[in-house]
C-alpha cells in the first residue's frame, strides 16, 4: 500500500513514538516521500524529541508536523488526551517542503517548466493562529497561484501565542507555518464539509457595501430574511436564533447550486431601520447567497452527503474543527468515522484545528466548524 497511518496513546513518550513508528514501518517501510506527525496532550512539550526520533528511524524524505489539542488516526479521533498520531507515504510526484514566517506572505513557487515533477498543485499548509495572517496569505495566493489548491488546518494544542509547535524536517517553529507543496501525478482530491444547510432559496445580491447587504433580490436583505424566518419550523427558528449563517456561491456560471458551491460565513447583525443585514464577508453585488443554519444534525447530513461521491483513496489527511468532534456530536469518532472507510487500509491521520482550510469550487479559503479533508489516490 503506498499510504499508511498510525496511532499511539501510551502514556510514554520514547513508547508512544516507538509504537507509532513501528506501525508505518510495517505497513510502509522506511524512507517515505512524506510524512506527517500529530502530537496532542503531554508530548506537545516533547515535539523536539518526537520529530528527532521520527528523522532518525523512518528517514522521511519531508516532515511536517503540528500540535493538536486533539488527534485523528484512522476511525479514531483522540480528544484532549495525550496521542501521537502519524501518516507516512509514498507517491508519484514530488513534495518540496515550504516555511513561511510570522510576516512573511510569499510562497516561492518556479514556473512550469522549472519545478520538478511540474506545477504544483496541492499546498498542505499547518499555521500558527496567532502569528500568521492565513486568511489574508490565502487570499493572495488565490489571485497569485489560481491553479493551486491549499488544504491544512491551524494549530490548536497552545490558546495564545508561542504555545504551539510547527515542524519541518529537522526543525521546530513556534510560529509561523510550514507546508509542503505537491507536484507531479498524485491525485489530491479536496472534501470541505462547512456543516450548514440551507434555508429558503438562493438570492441575488442587488446592493451591498463590503460586508454590509442591502438588498436582495431588489428588497431590503432584513425583510427578505424575515420571510425565510417566516417560512420555517419552530426547530428550525430555534436555530436560526442559536447562531445564523449565509452561503455565498463561490462559482456563478452553475446553473445551480448544491451545498458544495457555498462559501459559509457568520451573519453578525442585522439593522432593523435600515434593513441592512451585516455578513462576515465581502459580498459583491450580484453575488448569490442563501441563508443557512447548523447543528449536530446538518453537519452529520452535510458530511455523509459529501462523502458519498469520493471514490475509494488510498490515503488522507483530515482536519478538522476543534469545535466537531463530542463537542457537537452525541457520539465520538463522527467525522473519522465517515472519511476512513473511504481509504484503503484507514490510512487516516489529521488533527482537530482552531481554524481549517480547504477549497470551495476552484477557490480555497479559511473556514470554521468545518472538516476539511486531503484525499490522495495514486
Amino acid at each position: 500500500m503506498p499510504y499508511a497511518s498510525s496511532l499511539s496513546t501510551h502514556n510514554d513518550s520514547g513508547i508512544a513514538v516507538a509504537e507509532a513508528l513501528g506501525e508505518i514501518l510495517d505497513k510502509l517501510g522506511s524512507s517515505p516521500d512524506l510524512a506527517l506527525l500529530f502530537v496532542s496532550g503531554a508530548f506537545v512539550a516533547q515535539v523536539e524529541d518526537l520529530a528527532l526520533a521520527v528523522n532518525e528511524i523512518l528517514r522521511p524524505e519531508t516532515l511536517l508536523g503540528s500540535t493538536a489539542i486533539s488527534v485523528v488516526s484512522g476511525e479514531t479521533e483522540i480528544e484532549e488526551q495525550t496521542a501521537i498520531s502519524m501518516f507516512a507515504g509514498n507517491f508519484d510526484g514530488q513534495a518540496t517542503p515550504v516555511r513561511l514566517d510570522d510576516d512573511l506572505l510569499n510562497l516561492n513557487l518556479k514556473p512550469g517548466n522549472e519545478q520538478e515533477g511540474g506545477p504544483p498543485h496541492t499546498l498542505i499548509l499547518l499555521a500558527d493562529p496567532f502569528s500568521f495572517q492565513a486568511e489574508e496569505a490565502i487570499s493572495k495566493w488565490r489571485s497569485h497561484f489560481p491553479g493551486l489548491q491549499i488544504i491544512g488546518g491551524l494549530a490548536s494544542a497552545g490558546n495564545a501565542p508561542r504555545m504551539n509547535r510547527l515542524v519541518l524536517g529537522d526543525h521546530i517553529f513556534d510560529s509561523g507555518a510550514v507546508g509542503v507543496l505537491l507536484s507531479g501525478s498524485v491525485e489530491v482530491e479536496p472534501l470541505v464539509s462547512q456543516g450548514c444547510r440551507p434555508i429558503g432559496s438562493p438570492l441575488i445580491v442587488t446592493k451591498s457595501d463590503g460586508n454590509l447587504v442591502y438588498e436582495l433580490a431588489g428588497q431590503a436583505a432584513l425583510a427578505r430574511l424575515e420571510e425565510v424566518i417566516a417560512q420555517l419550523t419552530d426547530h428550525e427558528r430555534a436555530l436560526v436564533a442559536s447562531g445564523l449563517h449565509v452561503g455565498r456561491v463561490i462559482d456563478e456560471h452553475r446553473s445551480d447550486f448544491s451545498r458544495g458551491d457555498f462559501l459559509i460565513r457568520a451573519v453578525l447583525g442585522a439593522d432593523q431601520k435600515s434593513g441592512v443585514v451585516a455578513v462576515g464577508d465581502v459580498i459583491p453585488v450580484g453575488s448569490t447567497i442563501q441563508f443557512q443554519v447548523r447543528d449536530a444534525d446538518s453537519a452529520h447530513e452535510d458530511l455523509h452527503l459529501l462523502a458519498s461521491g469520493i471514490e475509494p483513496a488510498d490515503g488522507a489527511l483530515l482536519f478538522t474543527c476543534n469545535g466537531r468532534g463530542e463537542n457537537l456530536f452525541d457520539a465520538p469518532h463522527h467525522d473519522a468515522n465517515v472519511l476512513a472507510p473511504l481509504v484503503a487500509g484507514g490510512a487516516v491521520s489529521g488533527m482537530f484545528c482552531a481554524g481549517e482550510i480547504g477549497p470551495v469550487g476552484p477557490h480555497s479559503f479559511l473556514h470554521g466548524f468545518t472538516a476539511s479533508a486531503a484525499i490522495f489516490r495514486d
